[in-house]
């Protein structure tokens, strides 16, 4: 799917919330699907990763920035299923002052559970554009095993005279299991993910 069909999806013409937009950027649980099978097969350090790739590409958008969604009132949930994996997904709004508090969870049909939480402290100016730090933490289980992630997503909008504006994302997370694994995933503005293990 291209970028552009990925906006296209995550914000439809017929306009959506926050929280629609959130649950959809979310729609992309097929990253977990092997998740069970790598950790059959002891490989808990590639199940690491492939969480970590979730929780990075599920918590950003990249292509046409085709309008602002609608806010929704301090309290709200949406429920849906991702159409590809049929995982539920759940956002909720749990704040909007003194910034957004968005928590999510994605429960695959297989017991398997992602969750997730944001907060977005409020906007930056720069050169680039107009930057709305975020920052995360997310949670993962499968069976007895259980990975962490935080850090800071930045979400950005580029405004360009040629292609209209843009959104975009850059930022890092910190991971752990319970494994002894360890690392740290990075996302830049070209969409470019890069999960390098660290020590514990």
């Amino acid at each position: 799917m291209q970028n552009k069909d990925v906006t296209r999806y995550e914000l439809p013409p017929q306009g959506i919330t926050l929280l629609g937009y959130v649950a959809r950027r979310m729609h992309k649980t097929a990253l977990l699907n092997d998740i069970p099978a790598l950790l059959r097969e002891s490989k808990t350090a590639e199940a690491l990763e492939a969480a970590a790739r979730y929780a990075v590409t599920s918590s950003t958008s990249f292509g046409r920035a085709f309008y602002q969604p609608r806010f929704n009132r301090v309290g709200e949930a949406i429920e849906e299923k991702d159409p590809q994996t049929g995982a539920l997904i759940r956002v909720a709004l749990v704040s909007a002052s003194p910034h957004y508090h968005i928590t999510y969870t994605a429960k695959m049909n297989n017991g398997d559970v992602f969750e997730g939480e944001e907060r977005i402290t409020g906007t930056t100016l720069g050169l680039r554009g107009l930057g709305m730090p975020a920052p995360s933490k997310f949670r993962f289980a499968s069976g007895d095993y259980a990975a962490e992630m935080s850090g800071l997503l930045t979400s950005e909008l580029a405004f360009s005279l040629w292609g209209g504006t843009k959104i975009r994302a850059y930022g890092s997370l910190r991971c752990q299991d319970n494994f002894g694994n360890a690392a740290t995933i990075a996302i830049d503005r070209r969409q470019k993910i890069t999960f390098t293990p660290t020590r514990p």
